[in-house]
Parts: structure tokens; C-alpha cells; sequence
């Protein structure tokens, strides 16, 4: 195997596993590189239909996302793939958005459907010596004047 192992997470809405499926099989390949982590039903069927090894958290509405966003914070994670259906409405919208927030404040590449992970998944950074900035949240302007 050469190049670098990044930890992916992978995560479809009930109207968008097969998508996610049908997508993660043509990429089966480039994926086995790869550390793999998926929220509940999501993950049972990539490992299944993938032959793969996936970590598997909770189902997005009891938890999943919330998991997911835990280990972008703490750096776990370099890649989601979120193939989410803007068309239907969420009972759990407050945690989509909490996760997509969490990828954006930790600078983490997020693809939400089939075109944007074509292109994040066939990038040579990919598996390449990119290196992501990490933002640094050590003190913060108010912490520092209250610790002084």
C-alpha cells in the first residue's frame, strides 16, 4: 500500500444509502486504503456490501452524527462524505447542521453528494502528503483577559 491512510467518514440519509452504496462501490478500491467510519445503518450495509472493515457509531438521529463530529474535533477525522437529501426534512437537523459546523470550524474536506466526492476521492492529496491546516483554539481573547 503506498501513500497516506486517512479516516474517512461516511454518512446518507435514508433516501440517499443507495446513492452512497452504489458510489462507495465504485470506489471500493481507493476506499480499502482507507480507515472507514460511518453512522449506524449506513455503516452495517458498506461493511456488507463492501467487503470492508467500517467503524460504526450510533444511527445519525440517536447519536451518529454527534459521534462523528466528537472525532472531527478531536482530529480523528480527515474526509466526510455526507450525501445528505436537502429535499426531506430531518427530525434530527440540529445535529446535520452540528455536524457540518464541526467540519467546517476543523477545516475537514466534506463532499454532500456524488460529484464532490468524485472529485475529493480522485485528488492525488488524497492519498498524497497533503497536510490540512488544523486551527489552533488555545486561548481565547476573553480567556486570556479573565486569566490576567
Amino acid at each position: 500500500m503506498s501513500g497516506i491512510r486517512r479516516h474517512i467518514a461516511l454518512v446518507a440519509h435514508d433516501n440517499k444509502k443507495v446513492e452512497l452504496l452504489s458510489w462507495a462501490a465504485f470506489n471500493r478500491d481507493t476506499l480499502a486504503r482507507h480507515q472507514l467510519y460511518a453512522t449506524g445503518t449506513t455503516g452495517t450495509m458498506l461493511e456488507y456490501e463492501l467487503g470492508l472493515p467500517v467503524t460504526r457509531f450510533l444511527s445519525g438521529p440517536v447519536g451518529g452524527d454527534q459521534q462523528i463530529g466528537a472525532k472531527i474535533a478531536e482530529g480523528v477525522i480527515d474526509l466526510l462524505i455526507f450525501f445528505w437529501d436537502p429535499l426531506e426534512p430531518q427530525p434530527h437537523d440540529p445535529d446535520v447542521r452540528a455536524l457540518l459546523r464541526l467540519a467546517a470550524v476543523w477545516n475537514i474536506g466534506v463532499a454532500c453528494n456524488v460529484t464532490s466526492a468524485d472529485l475529493m476521492i480522485s485528488s492525488p492529496l488524497l492519498s498524497g502528503f497533503y497536510q490540512r491546516h488544523r486551527p489552533d483554539f488555545g486561548d481565547r481573547e476573553w480567556q486570556a483577559a479573565k486569566a490576567g
